[in-house]
Order: C-alpha cells, then sequence, then structure tokens
C-alpha cells in the first residue's frame, strides 16, 4: 500500500472587526497556512483486495468455585483468539475472577512463582498448551487436570474449540 502527500495553503480567516454598522477585514496580514493531507490507495486500477481470513477462536467456559442460592455453578463465558494469550490475561481482560482471597494480595503477576492462579480444566485439554517446568514443580503433587493460568496459553493459532474451566478448584473440597 502506498501513500501519496499533498500539501495545500489553506487561509486563516481574520477576527472580523466592527466598526459601528460596517463591518471590515483587513486582508493585508492574510497569512496562509499549510495543512498536509494523507492520501493512501492500494493500487492503480480498482481492484478489490481479498478479505483475510478469519482467525480460530477459542470459546472458553469458567465455572464458579461455589454453588449459587439455587445449587448450580456459576458459568462466565468468554472467547479468544488461538495461541494468541495466556489464560490468566483472558480472565482478568473479561473480569473474571481469578484468584482466591490470598491470591488477589500475594500474587506475583503473572511471572510463574507463587502458584495462586491455579484452574482446573474440565474440558478441551487438547486446546491448551503442555505443562511448562514452573508448572511441573508447583503442580507435582496436584491432579493432572490442574494448571497454572499464567503459564496456560489458549489455542495454537491454528485450533478452535470449547474450553471449560473450573476456577479455585482448591475450594471444591
Amino acid at each position: 500500500m502506498a501513500c501519496l502527500q499533498l500539501t495545500t495553503a489553506m487561509p486563516l480567516r481574520q477576527p472580523e472587526i466592527s466598526a459601528g454598522a460596517r463591518n471590515f477585514r483587513n486582508d493585508a496580514n492574510f497569512i496562509p497556512r499549510k495543512k498536509r493531507i494523507a492520501v493512501a490507495f492500494a493500487s492503480s486500477s480498482l481492484e478489490l483486495l481479498p478479505a483475510q481470513p478469519e482467525k480460530p477462536e477459542i470459546e472458553l467456559e469458567f465455572i464458579g468455585p461455589k454453588p449459587g442460592n439455587d445449587g448450580s455453578y456459576p458459568v462466565e463465558k468468554a472467547k479468544a483468539e488461538s495461541g494468541e494469550k495466556l489464560l490468566r490475561n483472558i480472565m482478568l481482560d473479561n473480569k473474571i475472577e481469578l484468584y482466591a482471597t490470598y491470591g488477589k494480595v500475594m500474587n506475583c503477576g503473572g511471572g510463574g512463582s507463587c502458584g495462586t492462579c491455579i484452574v482446573e480444566i474440565i474440558d478441551g485439554k487438547d486446546l491448551l498448551n503442555e505443562r511448562t517446568n514452573t508448572e511441573l514443580r508447583y503442580l507435582k503433587k496436584k491432579p493432572e487436570s490442574w494448571r497454572l493460568a499464567c503459564q496456560t496459553i489458549v489455542g495454537n493459532k491454528e485450533n478452535s474449540g470449547k474450553v471449560v474451566v473450573q476456577r479455585i478448584p482448591q475450594w471444591k473440597k
């Protein structure tokens, strides 16, 4: 795509001075002002550009840690482009609770050094990256379905589907 810049002279209008019933403008102080205009074009002929293919998308469902008054667990939903974000960032961007009380104050900010962002993957484990070395260290005595949200990449830029996540699984006892 090329860009063409044009420079045009745009007049600055002097304020009108009132002298009785007569209005006049002093044109002796007229100062032209240059304004840049940028024009972008794709090519010299009018041809349509091919549409960008849609990026694969992952649907996420986040199940609450405790049942509501009716006995069912609350579910929050979000979508993300495949392979673009960590699970932690998706949850924070969508204002989905990630941390228990202690974790809200004492989390490491996504560095993988505290273990407070634990989630359980109920469904869609194959749409996530493999456990990292950090996860292997922090979660070695935990179930295989538990992950650290700050280490979990959602998708691989090519796959799409649905992932079901249990928030704060340690409360499910």
